[in-house]
């Protein structure tokens, strides 16, 4: 698969010599030459600032939550099976409402049911911690985590639509913030909870005020968004009217490109593989952000030295997220990294199993590494569909069900937990996941298109 710097050079080169002499402004996309003016610069603009506040609100719903689960369970009279099944909610969350998200997108537009979602994060968050009883927590932290479920969806197909030369730097930068705002809740929440009297609804609920930033950048794209094609997707349908023009692409190419059919995703193997792949990934995740402060309070470690091994784990993703989706754009097989990632996690795990405190700082890390699976699994559905809509079938599909395989993972693990008594079978769970996990991704980065194998079989 062509890299993204050569689409790149693709596209100029289908431009005219007025059009390649035209310098873009830094952070532009080629949206911007080809358009000739301001117009849509602020439109292009919104969308990177409406991409980073998502990003940055998509996990502190769970963090923050980790960090503060023994407090959570305390106040609320959980058992170790129902604080399973409370870590468990996300994944149920993600796969029952991210199917539903292609079809909110076509009906009401990208940029609409992502405000809609941010909207529904912040309502989720302020309410959460004051709905009184198990039942309450749960169905607002189900509605927040529906405008999660749904955005996780739709930022790959934002991506693709106004950037489609840029999806490994674009992905790159939605990960790394991605992270960030996973590391920092599990950072600050513990020592913010004790300055605010230590009052664990509080703590919970000041995460809202985050989310409601991310709600404003979209209200203006929402009509942006429906009544006219994005910038970058009027960008590219410009470079295939140039590249019409060249014996490699014929219109009724480039047409069939513009108005693909619907495809039956489960036809693909490389769908299921991508799939299966999340949904291993995303298991660990869930299990990593809910219970990984757990097993180092049990082993000795105090609540906020806890909560900071969680962020130093989380906060890996920062650089690696910028810097995994660029090298992955760049190689034809995604596989190598799917392994270097996965000997990182056995190597946690290991340490984990053996000596939890003691080596702490360093089982922090090496996990951090392995959940870095995550932007490698956004790039490869963006790298794994020809067009928009395809990137937007496939995302839906390999998101919901990969959620779907995530749900059982946090709940047995409570389970394990609770009537073993102990870490060890729990962690054996985790390193034994991370094999098929390996196997699955080597799969689904193989250089192939689901449209090809939608088309083939």
């Amino acid at each position: 698969m062509a890299s993204e710097e050569t689409r790149a050079v693709d596209t100029r080169t289908a431009m005219s010599p007025t059009e390649r002499d035209t310098p873009t402004p830094v952070g532009a996309s080629e949206t911007t030459t080809l358009e000739k003016g301001p117009a849509r610069a602020w439109a292009t603009r919104l969308v990177v600032a409406g991409i980073v506040l998502s990003a940055v609100n998509l996990r502190p719903a769970i963090t923050s939550l980790g960090a503060l689960l023994e407090e959570v369970r305390d106040g609320l009279g959980m058992s170790g099976s129902v604080a399973g099944l409370l870590t468990s909610v996300p994944p149920l969350c993600f796969a029952v409402f991210g199917v539903m998200a292609p079809r909110l997108a076509r009906r009401f537009g990208p940029a609409a049911v992502v405000c809609a979602g941010m909207a529904a994060i912040f309502a989720g968050l302020l309410i959460r911690p004051y709905a009184g009883g198990t039942a309450g927590f749960l169905a607002a932290s189900a509605l927040a985590l529906m405008g999660i479920a749904v955005s996780n969806v739709l930022m790959p197909v934002i991506v693709k639509r106004w950037f489609p030369d840029r999806v490994g730097s674009m992905t790159g930068l939605y990960s790394m913030v991605l992270a960030l705002g996973t590391s920092l809740p599990a950072a600050v929440t513990v020592p913010m909870t004790h300055a605010l009297g230590g009052n664990w609804k509080l703590g919970l609920a000041v995460w809202a005020v985050l989310a409601a930033a991310a709600v404003v950048p979209w209200i203006p794209l929402i009509r942006e968004g429906r009544e006219r094609p994005a910038p970058a997707a009027r960008s590219a349908q410009a470079s295939a009217k140039a590249q019409a023009k060249a014996p490699a692409q014929t219109p009724a190419s480039a047409r069939a490109a513009e108005e693909q059919p619907p495809l039956r995703i489960t036809r693909s193997r490389t769908a299921w593989a991508l799939a299966v792949f999340f949904g291993l990934q995303a298991t660990a995740a869930y299990i990593t952000m809910g219970w990984m402060p757990q097993i180092f309070r049990d082993a000795g470690v105090s609540a906020g030295t806890a909560g900071l091994l969680l962020a130093v784990t989380m906060v890996m993703g920062v650089p690696l997220a910028f810097v995994i989706p660029r090298i992955a754009t760049r190689l034809p097989h995604q596989g190598p990294i799917v392994l270097v990632l996965g000997v990182c996690g056995l190597a946690g795990y290991a340490g984990l199993y053996l000596a939890p405190a003691a080596g702490a700082w360093a089982w922090a890390l090496l996990l951090g590494i392995a959940n870095c699976a995550f932007p490698l699994a956004l790039t490869m559905v963006g790298m794994r569909a020809r067009s928009g809509p395809g990137v937007a079938q496939l995302s839906a599909f390999a998101q919901s069900t990969g959620y779907l395989i995530s749900i059982p993972g946090p709940l047995l693990v409570g389970v394990l937990y609770q009537h073993s008594g102990g870490w060890g079978l729990p962690i054996a769970l985790m390193a034994g996941l991370m094999v098929p996990q390996m196997v699955v991704g080597v799969l689904a980065g193989r250089d192939r298109t689901v449209e090809e194998e939608a088309a083939a079989r």
